[in-house]
């Protein structure tokens, strides 16, 4: 592993001599499965047909990186984050203009917490993490990571320093405050937009509070986006989990409103509620649904309901199979007209963890 290490940092991070006297691991997810949908596209989009595809990060998304630690004396550490997205059917980077699109901050942490610069998740992404209905299963198709925590928001204009108009998820150039304090977890975050003589455009700002204790989790988060007009896009999103024996049930609310216009606003909402069980030590069931409503000026109210089941079987810790089945009923034309009203899926593949 130390050689394996050594050669991932010369050829991406450069001279490595410090990991000498530090703790640098290297790990990553490997995903792929066969999939069949029905009234999608191999990317999950609304079509008119069906499409047969190998995918990548149907269960969990695939990636690889690089996080350390140095121990400074006194309790405090210096860390350290790179990660990559990776379509490991292809084997080709998941995002072409950031080769560590997932991460890449270096931070400190002591006792009063852990401050990280650099390209990070939002507080969003963070309190979604571990109320999600479907445990952030699917990415590209969980409306609670698209839509609620803003990964593909659909909006079509950069807001925050996201390095793209798809979706803000993460941002660059990015300073995270993280506290725990007791069962109490605490976020704060400012992403400098960095545009030339316009001190708020591409701005963001966002705290976030969560609570676990006796197998409960409530998580919670507010975040406010400026594009480079500075124009606004403001998201909350708030739930809960718990964890009871071999079950684990979940539910959230989220909400963004944005003004993508002079006096034109685009209102999304996802209401969502699933559970898990471990039906066996070996065998983990788990379904989820999704509401999902869009309200935009001068456009009739639309949206789609999406149900999602998984099952998996566990050939060791690092190694499961899964068989994955979804169906998604689209409202007043949300899809577009000459695709179908109600798409359905099935997947089934192996992940891979290291």
């Amino acid at each position: 592993m130390k050689k394996i290490v050594a050669a991932a940092c010369a050829a991406f991070v450069g001279p490595c001599a410090m990991a000498q006297n530090a703790d640098v691991t290297l790990y990553g997810v490997a995903d792929l499965g066969l999939r069949n949908g029905s009234g999608l596209t191999a990317s999950n989009a609304p079509a008119p047909g069906s499409t047969h595809s190998l995918g990548s990060g149907i269960h969990t998304t695939s990636r690889w990186g690089l996080r350390g630690s140095e121990d400074l004396g006194g309790g405090a550490k210096a860390l350290f984050n790179l990660e990559s997205g990776l379509n490991a059917d292809t084997g080709a980077p998941a995002n072409a203009s950031k080769y560590f699109d997932r991460a890449s901050w270096v931070g400190l942490q002591g006792g009063w917490g852990t401050l990280a610069l650099g390209r990070q998740t939002t507080t969003l992404a963070d309190a979604i993490s571990p109320v999600d209905p479907l445990a952030m299963r699917f990415a590209s198709f969980n409306p609670n990571i698209g839509v609620t925590a803003l990964s593909q928001h659909g909006l079509g204009i950069e807001y925050g320093s996201a390095g793209a108009n798809s979706g803000s998820y993460r941002l660059d150039n990015a300073i995270k405050y993280t506290g725990r304090f007791g069962g109490f977890t605490a976020r704060a975050m400012w992403g400098m937009g960095e545009v030339a003589s316009q001190a708020s455009a591409l701005s963001s700002r966002g705290v976030g509070l969560a609570w676990a204790a006796y197998g409960f989790v409530v998580s919670g988060a507010h975040q406010s986006f400026n594009d480079t007009n500075k124009r606004s896009l403001d998201a909350t999103t708030l739930g809960a989990a718990y964890q009871w024996g071999s079950v684990r049930l979940a539910a959230n609310a989220g909400r963004n409103k944005a003004e993508t216009a002079a006096g034109r606003f685009t209102v999304q909402r996802v209401l969502s509620a699933g559970g898990t069980w471990a039906a066996t030590p070996w065998v983990d069931l788990t379904a989820a649904y999704y509401k999902v409503d869009r309200s935009r000026t001068g456009a009739a109210d639309d949206g789609y309901g999406r149900l999602v089941a998984f099952a998996e079987y566990k050939l060791s810790r690092r190694t499961k199979v899964y068989a994955e089945l979804d169906n998604t009923r689209w409202r007043n034309g949300f899809q577009g007209a000459a695709n179908k009203a109600t798409a359905t899926g099935v997947s089934a593949g192996v992940v891979h963890t290291f």
